[in-house]
Formats: structure tokens, sequence, C-alpha cells
């Protein structure tokens, strides 16, 4: 089986499955809702060369075990990959290696993982969710890289990965997006903050007039920038404090997110030329621990 023939499998899988588990398909996928409404076993906990695991029914499942010490990013693609299994009545699976590259060689990967990988693709990334964000970034066009990473900020994904699937949508040229996919996500971070660095982990969220009601689902140490002239913070928080990177003017408003952040909580921002401040909700996006039934929904 071909990567084509793959992704067309799975395309039609993921769309059944948001179908069934009752996911909304203009925004953020909930994966780890989903294991669950998936009536999926869900345990998390560190594993040193172990993405995640799938077990069949036929081996005592459903479930699925994912390792808790990987980043909200790659966690998220890992439950979705296993999700896949389980959608599609495949075999139990171990993703026993934390290099796919190494861990298939010459990229000659058996037919059940293609499928699960492009299922993590078309179910984290469906097309209404990936247009509804881009009309918000830049109204429907992306012209640069920049664009693509803030799409991937806004599902949930790695900045690859959503290059990948935008060419699958065909939202982007081959070309083109074998040029972004060289860029790594480090420049792109340090773009967007005037050149400042930051953990390794971190993300840049960036907050325009058009973030108005909507959620930004971040972890600790990101950084959320307002893109708006004179911006001005009405509330702040509890776990969220300004943040002045060395880049970034003084009259821009940023915050980072810190330990102390729980839950979610509403961000409030006043602009000029906004009728009303401007409201969104920050959601803490950690990596999953434990068993599922004490997950944060």
């Amino acid at each position: 089986m071909n990567w084509a023939v793959a992704h067309r499998i799975a395309g039609i899988a993921a769309a059944q499955a948001h179908r069934d588990l009752g996911i909304d398909r203009t925004r953020y996928v909930p994966v780890h809702q989903a294991l669950k409404r998936a009536d999926l076993v869900g345990m998390a906990q560190p594993m040193p060369r172990l993405f995640g695991v799938y077990l069949s029914p036929a081996d005592k499942g459903p479930a699925v075990l994912l390792n808790a010490n990987l980043n909200i990013v790659t966690q998220r693609h890992t439950a979705a990959h296993e999700l896949g299994h389980h959608q599609m009545r495949h075999r139990s699976a171990a993703d026993d290696d934390l290099s796919p590259a190494l861990r298939w060689g010459n990229g000659s990967w058996p037919d059940e993982e293609k499928t699960a990988e492009a299922f993590a693709a078309w179910f984290l990334m469906p097309r209404p969710a990936v247009l509804a964000g881009l009309d918000r970034i830049c109204q429907g066009q992306p012209t640069s890289p920049e664009h693509v990473y803030q799409l991937a900020r806004e599902l949930g994904t790695s900045y690859t990965g959503t290059v990948r699937q935008m060419q699958n949508l065909r939202l982007l040229g081959a070309d083109r997006a074998r040029q972004w996919a060289k860029i790594s996500p480090a420049a792109l971070r340090s773009s967007l903050t005037g050149g400042t660095s930051l953990p390794a982990d971190a993300h840049v969220h960036v907050v325009t007039a058009v973030s108005h009601l909507q959620q930004v689902h971040a972890d600790v140490s990101d950084v959320l920038i307002v893109q708006e002239n004179k911006a001005s913070l009405i509330s702040l928080p509890k776990g969220l404090v300004r943040w002045t990177g060395a880049g970034q003017a003084a009259e821009i408003e940023a915050v980072v997110m810190t330990d102390e952040f729980c839950g979610s909580a509403v961000l409030e921002v006043s602009a000029p030329g906004l009728d009303e401040p401007m409201q969104l909700t920050v959601v803490r996006d950690s990596p999953r621990a434990g068993v599922h039934d004490v997950w944060p929904d």
C-alpha cells in the first residue's frame, strides 16, 4: 500500500470517527476525550522508549497506553495514531522507538502503521478546522510558514505535520510544502517573538482581534503575544504573567504560562478600535498522566 492509498482510507475512517464520537470538525480536536468516547481504556505513564501501545479486543482490550513523558503535541498525535488502530480494527501494536525514521529504516511502513499514521493527521486536522483556522490567521491565504505555524498552534499539532496535511488538502503546492517543511519551528518561534529564544518545547500563540471568543490551548512556558496596536490586558488570570522578550517592542502585550496555571481561565484584552474587550479562553493542555478517569476534559 502506498501513502496515497493509506491517506484515502484513513481520511474516510477519520470522518466516520468524528461523526461517531461527536467531534466538532471545525475546531481543535480533543483527542483524549475521543479515546474515552470510543470506550477505550486509557492510561499514560513514563516509558523510556515508547510512544504508545494499542491493545485490540483480541488481547483483552480495547486499551491505549501513552507515554506520559512526551510533550503535549507528540502525545496528542500518538493518541490519535492509537485511536486509528482501534477505529480501523487493527491488531495490537506497539510504537517502540522514539524515532520513526530509525524504526522503519527505508520508510517501508507496514500497511496498518501507514493507515494509523495517516488517520492521526486526518483526525486532528480535518479540512473544516484547517479552513476555519486559516481564515482567522490569514484570510484563508497562507503566504508564509509563520501562518502554518500559527495554524498548528490552533490545532495542537506539529508544524511539519501541519505542512504535510495542508499539502494533502491541496492548500499548499508540493514545492512550497517541501521548502516550508525544512524550516525549523524554533526559527518560526524566533520570528514571531522578534528574535527571542524559548525553551525547546515552548510555543508561541498569536492573539488578534479575530481571537475573540476562541480558545488557546497552551502549556507551561508557552507565550501568548497580542498583535493589536496599543493593546492592554484587562485581566490577568493566576498562572499567566507578563512576558517581555528581548526582541519585543515595549508596547506589545505578551504573557507566559507558568506551572501555577490550572484548568482554564478567561483572558481579557482591550485595544483601540475594538467595540468591546477581546475575550479568549486559555486552556492548559498538558500531557496526560495516570488513568483516563482522572484526565481533564
